[in-house]
């Protein structure tokens, strides 16, 4: 099983909730995945007109494909229940929560799934905070050697 990991997505937000969600790809791009040519930055889901949608997910060109025009970073559907849409709809516009991408990885039966999660933002001082706390907890660990 392939696994691409959203590393940042820890570091500046609070993960509330996730769930897997399917993706529907042309077969050049899930060659591409399957090669490991994937890339979260800034990618981001979000919910319109009653359907789910991958946002600025960089997957690169195949290759080996035929494609002359295709964009690597196009808009991508995720394949969710209604009613899982409309839960997530309501926490994100009662609670302003966003939707991230944590992981995509293809499961066992050969098909591409994303693990989104409702996630809320960190604030800067948390974040700092947080690296506080690990630098004085390498420093401990550097004096008790």
């Amino acid at each position: 099983m392939r696994e691409f990991k959203n590393k940042k997505v820890k570091r500046n937000f609070h993960i509330v909730k996730s769930m897997e969600a399917g993706l529907k790809l042309t077969g050049n791009e899930i060659k591409s995945i399957r090669a490991g040519k994937v890339n979260f930055i800034d990618s981001y889901a979000a919910i319109r007109d009653g359907e789910a949608w991958l946002y600025s997910l960089h997957i690169s060109p195949y290759k080996q494909g035929f494609y002359q025009k295709y964009n690597p970073r196009r808009t991508r559907k995720l394949l969710l229940h209604k009613n899982q849409i409309r839960r997530l709809l309501r926490k994100v516009q009662e609670k302003s929560y966003t939707l991230v991408p944590v992981r995509l990885y293809i499961n066992d039966q050969g098909l591409a799934k994303v693990e989104i999660a409702l996630a809320k933002g960190k604030k800067k001082y948390e974040k700092r905070f947080k690296i506080k706390k690990r630098e004085a907890q390498k420093k401990m660990d550097r004096y008790s050697r």
